[in-house]
C-alpha cells in the first residue's frame, strides 16, 4: 500500500523524511556592486596676490602732514615749545598751593615771581576753603578839580557795581567776578592787621589794589571823571553769609569794616596812565 505522503521523488521532505536533512532556504540575489565613484581633484591655493582689492587712489594729506619737510620741522618746535611752556606753568601753579616742601623752600621767589599776581590761586590744593563771607571793596578818593579845589568822593561800592554788571549774564567775565576781591585778599596775606607789609611782596600788592581802584574811579565816578585823582582810600565790608534756615546756627548779619591808609596815587596814575 502506498504511502498517503507519497507524493513522488520531487516531494519535500519533511524532518521525519528518510534523508532527516531539514532543506536549506534559498538565497537572495547578490546585491548589485556600488557604482564606481571618481575622485574629487585637489583644489589649489590661490595666492593671496592674486585676490587684491583694486587699488584705490591715495587720499590728500592733511595737517602737518601737508607741510613740507622745513615745515613739519618747524611746526614740530612750535608743538614742542608750547607743550614745555604749558607743562612749566602748571608746575608753577602747583608748586605754588602744594605744602612746603624741599622745592618750594629752594626755588620759592622764582615760583612767586611767576604766578603772583596774576596765576594766584584762592584755595589751597589739599585743604580746600569755601568762603562763606560776602566781602564788598569800597573806595573814596581825593579828587583836584580843574579849579583848584579838592573835593572828597563818597563810597563807591565797586563790588556792588560787579554785581550788577554779571547780573542774568550768561557768560560773565572772571575779571569781573573776581578781580577785586582777589586783589584784596592778595594785600591782606601780605599785610599784618596794622597794614603794614609782611615780606617782599607787601608793595606789590598795595600797587596793584591802587591802580585798581584808580582805574575803576577814572570809569564810574563822575566827580573823579572831571579832575586828577590826588589820593585814595580802600576799606572791606565783610559779612557773613547767613545759614539755611533748618541748622539753628546763628550768626551776625552786621558788616565789618577793615579801613586801610589813604594812598597817594603815582604821578602816572594821577595823570590818567590807567584809564
Amino acid at each position: 500500500m502506498d504511502d498517503a505522503y507519497d507524493e513522488g521523488a520531487d516531494a519535500r521532505h519533511g524532518p521525519d523524511s528518510p534523508s532527516g536533512t531539514r532543506p536549506e532556504p534559498e538565497s537572495a540575489p547578490p546585491a548589485p556592486p556600488p557604482a564606481p565613484v571618481s575622485p574629487v581633484p585637489p583644489v589649489s591655493p590661490v595666492p593671496v596676490s592674486a585676490v587684491s582689492p583694486a587699488a584705490s587712489p591715495a587720499l590728500p594729506r592733511t595737517g602737518v602732514a601737508a607741510l613740507s619737510p622745513r615745515y613739519q620741522v618747524g611746526a614740530a618746535f612750535a608743538l614742542a615749545l608750547v607743550a614745555v611752556a604749558a607743562c612749566v606753568h602748571l608746575g608753577m601753579v602747583f608748586l605754588s598751593v602744594a605744602p612746603a616742601n624741599t622745592v618750594t623752600k629752594q626755588h620759592g621767589k622764582a615760583i612767586e615771581d611767576w604766578v603772583y599776581p596774576e596765576f594766584e590761586q584762592n584755595w589751597k590744593l589739599f585743604a580746600p576753603n569755601p568762603l562763606q563771607q560776602n566781602i564788598a571793596v569800597q573806595v573814596r578818593a581825593d579828587v583836584l578839580m580843574p579849579d583848584g579845589t579838592t573835593t572828597t568822593t563818597g563810597w563807591n561800592d565797586l563790588s556792588a557795581q560787579d554785581g550788577r554788571a554779571i547780573d542774568g549774564s550768561l557768560l560773565p567775565s572772571h575779571t569781573v567776578q573776581n578781580e577785586l576781591r582777589r586783589a584784596l585778599d592778595f594785600f591782606t596775606t601780605t599785610h599784618g592787621t596794622d597794614n603794614r607789609p609782611i615780606g617782599l611782596r607787601g608793595s606789590l600788592s598795595e600797587q596793584y589794589l591802587r591802580r585798581i581802584v584808580v582805574m575803576r574811579m577814572y570809569a564810574g565816578d563822575a566827580t573823579s571823571r572831571k579832575g586828577t585823582i590826588e589820593r585814595v582810600q580802600v576799606r572791606s565790608s565783610t559779612t557773613n553769609v547767613p545759614p539755611p534756615d533748618w541748622s539753628g546756627e546763628k550768626v551776625s548779619d552786621t558788616p565789618v569794616y577793615r579801613v586801610l591808609p589813604w594812598w597817594t596815587v603815582t604821578a602816572d596814575e594821577a595823570n590818567g596812565g590807567v584809564r
